[in-house]
């Protein structure tokens, strides 16, 4: 069954887009049955209904999908490039992420970001790995803001140096939740590692290799899910 995302159930009605796709690319009609989710733990079968031009659906069976013990959450500074920070989205998702925050920091390329574009790559993303939960995406925060009001009991920074190359499997623990900061091309500045350390950030290395700004992202991404 294709798979549909659908935040509000109660409407009945597929968007616009996925109206357009099912019936004129997919060649549905009334009677068929296809698989929804909304992007916040639940999965449902529906069949299409006598208002199949408006996409008009009935549930059939829904069932919920627990989230896992601990949460991954990724705070990164974007790229230059846009088609790089939407791959970078795009991978995590399918990996498996619970939130995204974009930093601006000191050495930031990238001021602003298409929030609304990044969103749609991380909901196409969901439906091709066929999850139910959608990853929380927040947009440009300021580093020193963002960093003093984390919250989570685990906190690294991803950056190596001659005195600590402690690896981010080593330490994270797959409880409670997690929050992993990535910096520019450029790297965080000594200020910023300051005030992460000061916030009681731990740095932590993500292997030998000197790695672009998006690879870092998906490394963490798929190391704490190996957790």
């Amino acid at each position: 069954m294709p798979l549909f995302y659908q935040p509000d159930i109660l409407s009945n009605h597929l968007t616009e887009e996925d109206t357009r796709h099912a019936i004129k690319v997919l060649r549905l009609t009334e009677g068929d049955k296809i698989e929804l989710t909304d992007g916040k733990g639940n999965f449902h079968v529906a069949q299409l209904t006598t208002d199949t031009k408006k996409g008009a659906f009935k549930i059939l069976e829904s069932k919920s999908v627990a989230k896992k013990k601990f949460s991954i959450h990724l705070a990164v500074a974007p790229t230059k490039n846009s088609d790089r920070v939407e791959w970078m989205v795009e991978k995590c998702t399918e990996i498996g992420i619970d939130k995204i925050t974009f930093l601006l920091c000191h050495k930031s390329e990238r001021k602003s970001i298409n929030l609304e574009r990044i969103q749609k790559v991380a909901i196409s993303a969901l439906k091709q790995s066929h999850q139910a939960w959608l990853p929380e995406i927040t947009g440009m925060v300021r580093f020193n803001d963002f960093v003093s009001r984390s919250t989570e009991a685990q906190k690294f920074t991803a950056y190596v140096d001659l005195q600590n190359q402690t690896h981010l499997k080593q330490v994270a623990k797959p409880t409670d939740e997690i929050l992993v900061l990535i910096g520019p091309e450029g790297d965080f500045s000594k200020e910023e590692l300051d005030i992460a350390t000061s916030n009681n950030f731990i740095k932590v290395s993500l292997g030998e290799n000197r790695l672009r700004t998006e690879t870092a992202v998906v490394v963490s991404c798929s190391i704490l899910n190996s957790l």
